[in-house]
């Protein structure tokens, strides 16, 4: 990327802050989930289950966000209701670290209480599942196709920095602070600290314009010919893309619809995006804290190991700009299902061994390395990327909502799962992991270096030999009859 992309860089970096917002949101509970057991689960007699739903409940609200963005971003554009997003973050922010605000007296923990706390994070997880599901599209949809996919693991890279600034924010937080001051008052901070980066958002936001493909998908041709121009620098290159935009939206106007592309698109998209959290990383993510506690560390200790985890996560992510436009999206989620497989099925060998501290923490450590170099990244490109312009909007909020499903329906469980099998329980995510490889060697398409009109081809072409394969197979039959 050179200084010609300086503002397309900018552009994206904005739409980012979407992603750094999602990491923030969701990994804030990391360090606060303890405290919050304490105070409004175990305080009113109840025991993992309702740990474990209370500290996935933002999650329920990922999966509301992401299965609106579809309508949402068709309906008032990409970049509103990424605005929409930032004023939910805002609200969430402030309800979760005071919940008891209008309603409630503070060290009074009711069941009442618990709801409304949970509805707080709700309301985040809608801003985390409409940022997931349209900043990638919104990047992608401003982006050259020979840096597209750099731009889009910078989102990634923004989740793990958002992420990894939450961790130093709550290990700052408990530092030299007694552990009843943390249960009592420092676990409200984490929560509030998020409104500083939905502030700056939302103020950004309104500074970047609507994406070329929408503006033509809504006839306003001109403005989108405006866009493009100012993103490549040239009137014939502008001309050149809105001209192929508008072949797609017709070709699609007249012949296709969402299922009848979906036969395959959708499929492969949607295991794509279930996958990656089924692969169990956001186990890492949530429960880090307790981990590295049942390892011996203390809780600020532990705390400062999760720090080690995110920073780990930025750096690899700046390997993964690197490779992604080079090595490949597919070549890049085969190596990260391998290497997945042989990390997780080692730290369940290990703990089941009796084996605890450096050996366990470097495997732990290299899973969420090469997670972060491969799924992490590479799923929200391939997202990005492979479903055609007219139905983006939509096929995206599909497979992002059943993502964010699959996102609870993993960390939900895994309260109850580490009670019931302990270190066995990691078996399961190294055999999705092993999965995952086979999926992704026989389905997925390599998408590197193609126009996003190419890469719509790819399924094109894929009806057409199945209805001439079809219509073959009718001949056949008709000749035998």
């Amino acid at each position: 990327m050179n200084a010609k992309h300086s503002y397309v860089i900018l552009v994206a970096l904005v739409a980012s802050l979407g992603g750094l917002l999602f990491g923030y949101d969701t990994a804030v509970i990391a360090g606060a989930e303890q405290s919050v057991q304490l105070y409004l689960v175990e305080s009113l007699g109840f025991g993992s289950l309702i740990h474990g739903l209370t500290v996935s409940s933002a999650l329920a609200g990922c999966i509301i966000g992401a299965f609106l963005s579809g309508k949402l971003s068709n309906n008032i554009g990409r970049r509103n209701t990424l605005i929409i997003a930032a004023i939910l973050f805002a609200i969430s922010a402030l309800g979760s670290a005071y919940p008891e605000l209008f309603f409630f007296t503070v060290g009074d923990p009711t069941l009442s209480l618990l709801v409304t706390f949970n509805l707080y994070r709700i309301l985040g997880g809608i801003g985390v599942g409409l940022a997931s599901a349209i900043a990638p599209v919104y990047i992608s949809e401003m982006s050259p196709q020979h840096i597209r996919g750099r731009l889009v693991v910078l989102y990634n890279m923004s989740v793990v920095v958002g992420q990894t600034v939450v961790y130093i924010v709550n290990w700052l937080i408990t530092l030299d602070q007694p552990v009843s001051w943390i249960n009592e008052t420092g676990w409200r901070y984490m929560f509030a600290s998020e409104l500083f980066p939905a502030a700056l958002f939302f103020f950004l936001l309104f500074f970047i314009p609507e994406t070329p493909r929408y503006l033509a998908i809504k006839h306003q041709e001109s403005k989108a010919f405006n866009v493009l121009e100012k993103l490549h620098g040239s009137k014939q290159t502008a001309d050149e893309i809105l001209g192929s935009i508008k072949y797609t939206l017709r070709v699609q106007s007249e012949k296709f619809n969402l299922f009848y592309y979906g036969k395959k698109v959708l499929i492969v998209g949607i295991t794509i995006a279930m996958l990656q959290q089924f692969i169990g990383i956001n186990v890492i993510l949530y429960y880090a804290p307790r981990i590295f506690e049942s390892l011996g560390a203390g809780q600020s200790t532990s705390m400062l190991q999760t720090v080690l985890v995110g920073v780990i996560g930025v750096v690899i992510s700046l390997l993964a700009i690197r490779l992604v436009d080079t090595a490949g999206r597919k070549f890049l989620l085969l190596l990260g299902s391998a290497v997945s497989a042989i990390c997780l099925i080692a730290v369940a060998t290990l703990f089941l061994s009796g084996v605890y501290g450096i050996s366990t923490l470097i495997f732990i450590l290299g899973f969420v390395a090469i997670f972060q170099m491969t799924w992490g990244p590479i799923t929200w490109v391939m997202l990005s990327e492979i479903f055609p312009n007219k139905i983006r909007g939509q096929a995206m909020s599909i497979a992002v909502t059943l993502h964010w499903g699959a996102n609870l329906a993993a960390s939900s469980t895994f309260p109850p799962l580490n009670e019931a099998f302990g270190a066995a329980s990691f078996f399961i995510y190294g055999a999705i992991s092993t999965l995952a490889f086979l999926f992704v060697w026989k389905f997925v398409p390599e998408t590197k270096n193609k126009s996003l009109e190419e890469i719509e081809n790819i399924w094109l072409d894929d009806v057409k030999v199945s209805k001439e394969r079809d219509y073959e197979e009718n001949e056949v039959v008709s000749k035998h009859d």
